[in-house]
C-alpha cells in the first residue's frame, strides 16, 4: 500500500479554479493508476477522474469532463487534480485513492473544496 496526503483544497468563488496536489509515499507509485473521488454532504462518494501508471491514460465523469483536469509527476511521487470553471455543485470532500490492479485500496485523509456562488 502506499500513504497518500492531498493538500490544495479551500474556498472559491464560481468559475475560480484550484489546483489539488496528492503526495504518495513509498517507492512503488509509479506502478499505481491513482484516481480522484469526491463526497459532498449526504451524498456518496463518486469517482471523478483516474490516470494510469504512466500518465497516458485518463478518465472523467461526464460532470466535470473539460473543466478538470487529471495528471502525474512519478518523479515526485504526486498525483494533481486541476480544476476550473468551478461550479456550486462541484463542492465536496475530494479523495486521492491508488489502485494496485486490486481496486482501491488506498485513500487519502480529504481535501475540502467549497465553491461559493
Amino acid at each position: 500500500q502506499v500513504q497518500l496526503v492531498e493538500s490544495g483544497g479551500g474556498l472559491v468563488q464560481a468559475g475560480g479554479s484550484l489546483r489539488l496536489s496528492c503526495a504518495a509515499s513509498g517507492r512503488t507509485f509509479s506502478t499505481y493508476a491513482m484516481g480522484w473521488f469526491r463526497q459532498a454532504p449526504g451524498k456518496e462518494r463518486e469517482f471523478v477522474a483516474a490516470i494510469n501508471w504512466s500518465g497516458g491514460s485518463t478518465g472523467y465523469a461526464d460532470s466535470v469532463k473539460g473543466r478538470f483536469t487529471i495528471s502525474r509527476d512519478n518523479a515526485k511521487n504526486t498525483v494533481y487534480l486541476q480544476m476550473n470553471s468551478l461550479k456550486p455543485e462541484d463542492t465536496a470532500v475530494y479523495y486521492c485513492a491508488a489502485n494496485s490492479n486490486e481496486g482501491w485500496g488506498s485513500w487519502g485523509q480529504g481535501t475540502q473544496v467549497t465553491v461559493s456562488s
